[in-house]
């Protein structure tokens, strides 16, 4: 490390700081993987957010509710209240049954209840853990997502 013509570590602290503000921090400090809970009425779904730009601001929204809606009878959807980073992500994803996903074009949270095959702009926030319950009914659903604390 270098100092500036003072002597003084200044410029890199700065420099530092500005990187370590620049991303929300991860909810679980140890680093183990981050749990939300999918809430609707008195059933609870738990997923597995993955460790992401996307998926960690999608963690900073939360508490969040939410209405879900059907979508091409494949996934449901609701608009997010903001939009989610996207650098470093995939151009796309081919999604599997139980996948947290946003897709970017939109800026939608998607929830896929049928297999859907490769979409571009679509990135993984998680996965469900288990059976899909409430969101395999039709119609929409009024649903929150929670923090789990972590273990």
């Amino acid at each position: 490390m270098k100092r500036d013509r003072q002597g003084s570590w200044r410029p890199l602290a700065r420099l530092l700081c500005m990187v370590w503000m620049s991303e929300p921090a991860l909810a679980d400090p140890s680093g183990g993987s981050m749990k939300i809970a999918i809430i609707h009425e008195d059933q609870r779904l738990t997923a597995t957010l993955t460790d992401t730009p996307a998926a960690r601001h999608f963690a900073e929204l939360l508490p969040l509710a939410l209405t879900l809606t059907d979508y091409a009878a494949t996934e449901k959807v609701a608009d997010l209240p903001a939009t989610l980073p996207t650098q470093g992500s995939p151009k796309g994803m081919d999604p599997s049954v139980g996948d947290l996903t946003y897709y970017a074009p939109w800026g939608n949270l998607a929830i896929f209840y049928r297999d859907f095959g490769y979409a571009n702009g679509l990135i993984s926030l998680g996965r469900i853990e288990g059976g899909l319950g409430f969101l395999e009914r039709p119609g929409p659903i009024a649903v929150r997502f929670e923090r789990l604390p972590t273990e």
